[in-house]
């Protein structure tokens, strides 16, 4: 435990921290869950709603430092590659 008065404000700074950003990272992956859902049973257009909310979670995380910046890229790139092979399909 920290002894210090600075230390200890440096603890609740990080778990306050770590929480927000645990947060945000289960909000990332709730997002492409819905996506990959969608794009499982062929709904085009749920699929396309879903995508614009992953985006958008994935650009704020990368943004705040959660995550790294080439690995949202990575990602929103995978999913728009799985949706454009749905569109393509139908």
């Amino acid at each position: 435990m920290p002894q210090t008065k600075s230390m200890k404000k440096r603890l609740r700074q990080s778990l306050r921290r770590r929480a927000r950003n645990l947060a945000r990272k289960k909000a990332i992956k709730a997002s492409i869950r819905r996506t990959l859902d969608a794009v499982q049973v062929g709904d085009v257009a749920t699929a396309k709603e879903a995508l614009a909310a992953a985006f958008k979670a994935l650009d704020k995380a990368a943004k705040r430092g959660v995550i790294h910046k080439k690995k949202a890229a990575r990602q929103k790139s995978r999913l728009a590659k799985r949706l454009a092979a749905l569109a393509s399909e139908t």
